[in-house]
């Protein structure tokens, strides 16, 4: 193999290279966004949640008074 031919498949295996951290830079600012969206929907969704627990709590309260009540 001839020193050109080397430089030329180094010059093949640079731009591979490059062109894979690109997409790998794009990729992870995707991925950053989404996971900021999906942060806020979780703290959203546990909000829900802990008044639903409230909810199912005060229900329990109630049907355990009834019953005792009998």
């Amino acid at each position: 193999m001839t020193i050109d031919e080397r430089l030329d498949r180094l010059t093949e295996r640079h731009e591979a290279l490059t062109q894979s951290v690109e997409l790998l830079v794009r990729t992870t600012g995707a991925n950053s966004s989404q996971i900021a969206r999906n942060a806020g929907l979780i703290a959203k969704n546990a909000t829900h949640i802990a008044a639903l627990v409230r909810l199912a709590q005060s229900h329990e309260n109630r049907i355990s008074g009834l019953e005792d009540q009998r």
